[in-house]
């Protein structure tokens, strides 16, 4: 909702503040919504970030991050929203607890997440599916359009 280039790169700056430094960012996708109908699509980037907090710190973190950028959880389901932030990966790690499972679990169904984090890692191998990222992308069912509205050259910062 609202200036959504704005949320994506405020999102950057706290994420790089309180989480810690993003090493390389993806470009930028514009989708429509997936799960719900809105009026406006949504825009989507994956960001690599060197980070010493463990998983549940981090989605602590990311929560207040959306909180301080106007998000609200409502429980309702898919929505607008002024940004949302997922964790897709963290290393090699496998989570599954009630409010966190790592990788994420809806990923391999979705292209707008699969399309920029296949340009920022293609080769990143999912341990649970036991294939790489552009494999999964390459045989995603999701037929939605997701397109580079802002392209970023993947450099370290």
């Amino acid at each position: 909702m609202g200036d959504r280039f704005f949320y994506v790169e405020r999102a950057g700056r706290l994420i790089d503040r309180e989480i810690g430094a993003i090493v390389r960012s993806s470009s930028i996708y514009e989708s429509e919504p997936w799960g719900f109908e809105d009026d406006q699509n949504f825009l989507n980037k994956v960001v690599e970030v060197d980070s010493d907090l463990q998983p549940t710190e981090l989605l602590t973190k990311i929560h207040k991050i959306e909180s301080e950028l106007g998000r609200i959880r409502t429980g309702a389901g898919y929505e607008a929203r002024t940004i949302d932030i997922d964790i897709l990966f963290y290393g090699n790690w496998i989570i599954i607890q009630n409010d966190l499972v790592i990788p994420h679990k809806h990923l391999p169904g979705r292209r707008f997440a699969l399309t920029p984090l296949a340009e920022l890692v293609p080769e990143l191998y999912h341990p649970v599916l036991a294939c790489k990222v552009q494999s999964i992308l390459d045989r995603c069912k999701d037929k939605g359009e997701v397109k580079v509205v802002h392209a970023t050259r993947l450099a370290a910062h």
